[in-house]
Formats: C-alpha cells, sequence, structure tokens
C-alpha cells in the first residue's frame, strides 16, 4: 500500500504519454490542507532564453484515470493576466 503524501508537498513524474504540445511534459498529485490535487508542469523558455516550468494545480473531481488539463488552462508564460493579486 503506498504511503499517504504529506500535506503541502507533491510529486511530478514526466510524462511519457504527451502527444500533443499543449500537454503537461510533467504531471503527478499535491497535497493541499489534507486535499489532493492533480498538479501539471510544461516546461518552457522566457524571452530571454532561461528555461521555467509553468505549473497547473486542478481539483480531483474527473475520475482518477484523466489527465490533468491542458496548457490553454493555465498561467501564461509571461505572468499576464494570471489572476493573481502579486
Amino acid at each position: 500500500m503506498p504511503e499517504k503524501q504529506r500535506d503541502m508537498s507533491g510529486v511530478l513524474f514526466k510524462n511519457d504519454k504527451k502527444e500533443k504540445d499543449n500537454q503537461p511534459d510533467y504531471k503527478g498529485r499535491i497535497t493541499v490542507d489534507g486535499e489532493e490535487r492533480w498538479l501539471a508542469a510544461w516546461v518552457k523558455e522566457a524571452k530571454s532564453g532561461s528555461k521555467f516550468m509553468s505549473l497547473a494545480v486542478t481539483p480531483m473531481d474527473p475520475p482518477e484515470d484523466e489527465d490533468p488539463p491542458d496548457e490553454e488552462d493555465t498561467p501564461s508564460e509571461n505572468g499576464e493576466d494570471d489572476g493573481l493579486p502579486f
């Protein structure tokens, strides 16, 4: 039986089943406030040339065999209009 994940932590695994560019490069799970959620990451390149990861956390309401959202639902690489207060 797998160990329960600690709160405020998560795991990412390389997405070997990626078929489209908008699918995450890495996916996994994260536990926040005792609730498990999907975690997805895309490797991107900034205008300056440095690489970074864009992340998305989504509820686990859909069945577990369903993949996390596609990239259209994730923050933009320039950080504009991401809805964050800072």
